[in-house]
């Protein structure tokens, strides 16, 4: 069987191009900062994301833990909103590695108001508050949404008169620039640091970066080594990033329009509530009525070759990514009608 995996689009195999990147790569020891392919690839990345170096780390999450360990001191306090990847997916990595407290802010659909930022950063030196080290974005959100470069700007403006950085998780931030019909820097101009998945969206196998100023990724780069991320002949991993950031970025586009089209569909099935205008990269959130069987559902799908993460509190997720082709979506929509249709 022919499975489609839609669980996420970390799923997705190394395109053709990247396995003979991946087979001709010139590599050294990273550790020794002698791989000439992780150099090339965070010179690349350093350029696009318009930060003057870049750090190649293993993971999203990773990246995101090194800056906050980067930028902060022990017992600095973290904004950030209350829906955003650091706080619901790194396992409290935050209180573990760089021993800080987060304090976070409801969020509208992802965006957080740039006053309710300012109002919570500490001010004066009591000495019993915590120093505010930081404030983090996420752009593209991990709910699918793109938060706009308004907001981005001001939150910017109210990080600078307090002179506290900012850092973007910009494990998606292609995709927003995508959505916004923008460059990449046109977004990472409003952040300190900015850490960019590789193994996302732009379908490498492995990786991330952490790019910023030369002396936070000198800085980084030891924090990444006390953290168990150097790694050694790196450059076989790292050339799959390169083939991503040149070929894969320029793509996206048509992801998100395999997405937009697959949520034309569920949005007239029964059962299903979707509001399309909230479809703006590669993801399509859904709820699904109480009604709905979802064990028959994902009995469905299974049985069609579909992969997909079951319902979370009513709501399901479906991203697209290269290798989920139009006549994909529609055989993927085809099953979702045949088997909710079917216990309507």
């Amino acid at each position: 069987m022919q499975w489609l995996d839609v669980r996420s689009d970390t799923v997705t195999q190394p395109t053709p191009a990247m396995r003979e990147a991946m087979f001709a790569a010139v590599v050294g020891d990273d550790v020794y900062g002698d791989d000439p392919t992780v150099a090339e690839l965070e010179a690349l990345g350093a350029r696009m994301l318009g930060k003057e170096a870049a750090l190649f780390v293993p993971t999203g999450n990773f990246g995101n833990q090194l800056a906050l360990l980067t930028h902060c001191r022990r017992g600095d306090e973290v904004i950030l909103g209350d829906d955003c990847h650091i706080v619901w997916h790194e396992t409290g990595g935050a209180a573990v590695i760089a021993g800080v407290q987060l304090r976070t802010i409801e969020s509208e659909l992802g965006v957080l108001d740039p006053r309710a930022i300012e109002a919570r950063i500490r001010v004066g030196e009591d000495i019993h508050f915590p120093r505010t080290g930081l404030i983090c974005l996420e752009n593209a959100h991990s709910n699918g949404r793109v938060i706009p470069l308004d907001v981005m700007a001001e939150t910017r403006r109210v990080a600078d008169r307090h002179s506290v950085p900012v850092h973007l998780d910009g494990a998606r931030v292609f995709n927003a620039a995508t959505h916004l019909g923008c460059d990449v820097r046109e977004i990472t101009q409003y952040a300190d640091s900015v850490m960019c998945c590789l193994s996302k969206g732009l379908a490498a196998p492995v990786g991330s970066l952490l790019a910023g100023s030369r002396d936070f990724i000198a800085r980084a780069r030891r924090g990444r080594k006390l953290m168990g991320g150097g790694m050694r002949q790196a450059g076989v991993i790292a050339a799959p990033g390169i083939v991503a950031l040149r070929q894969m970025s320029g793509r996206l586009a048509e992801d998100h329009a395999n997405a937009r089209a697959l949520a034309a569909r569920l949005a007239a099935l029964p059962g299903v509530w979707l509001d399309e205008a909230s479809v703006q990269i590669n993801m399509v959130w859904f709820r699904l009525a109480d009604s709905v069987d979802v064990t028959a559902l994902m009995d469905a799908l299974a049985d069609a070759g579909v992969k997909a993460n079951p319902p979370e509190d009513g709501w399901m997720r479906v991203v697209t990514h290269w290798q989920v082709s139009a006549a994909d979506v529609e055989r993927l929509a085809d099953v979702f009608e045949a088997a909710l249709t079917d216990r309507a």
